[in-house]
């Protein structure tokens, strides 16, 4: 009977966890967890950039796509004005029916704000004219980040590509001159963080130009 009550007491004296080794596995644990929480949460904030990056390169590829087919139809205005009014390196004025109507809008895309915006105006009485001002106002593209030495629009004459030395032709530009205009977009939701801005140009030829004899 001795015999047997040792060898119960023997046994109860190995199983269990003492505190000590309870309080290192929750701390081993815990440690486990928070590095599994950081691990996660920074694969989710690059998953996460990641998407917008790419949703940003795709509105501003669809956006530069818009600015150019407004380009390429720039027409004579419905009083009579050239196709173009002014170029500068980050405004840029011209006549085009951008909404397919048959009536000719002075259209101005102006950089502002890390925003590249259009103003539209339609023409209004007899004989037509435009009123000061853009009437209608909207963002086309977000998250710009051109620089002053990097120009929203560069443009371009007639002698193009074959004269590379008097082109792109400094801004404010004769408009007479132009027979092609660059659209060209920097474009970063965060500049602080990797990657690089995105970069995106195209190119519009005036395609009416020759139309009224200039």
């Amino acid at each position: 009977m001795n015999f047997k009550k040792n060898k119960i007491a023997e046994g109860s004296g190995r199983s269990g966890f003492t505190l000590v080794e309870v309080m290192v596995a929750i701390a081993i644990f815990s440690m486990g967890m928070a590095g599994f929480s950081y691990l996660f949460y920074n694969v989710w904030e690059t998953n996460h950039f990641v998407i917008e990056e790419g949703e940003t390169a795709r509105l501003v590829s669809r956006a530069t796509d818009e600015i150019v087919g407004e380009i390429r139809k720039a027409r004579q205005s419905d009083d009579g004005s050239y196709p173009i009014k002014s170029g500068g390196d980050f405004d840029l004025v011209f006549y085009s029916d951008i909404d397919d109507d048959n009536i000719t809008e002075r259209v101005h895309y102006f950089y502002e704000d890390n925003q590249l915006k259009e103003g539209s105006t339609k023409p209004s009485g007899t004989p037509a004219s435009y009123p000061n001002g853009d009437q209608v106002v909207r963002t086309i593209a977000s998250y710009i980040v051109n620089t002053q030495s990097e120009p929203v629009f560069h443009y371009y004459n007639s002698q193009y590509p074959g004269d590379t030395a008097h082109n792109p032709l400094a801004a404010p530009v004769n408009v007479e001159d132009v027979r092609l205009i660059q659209v060209h977009l920097y474009a970063n939701i965060n500049p602080n963080r990797a990657p690089d801005n995105i970069n995106i140009e195209s190119f519009a030829e005036l395609r009416n130009i020759n139309e009224y004899g200039y």
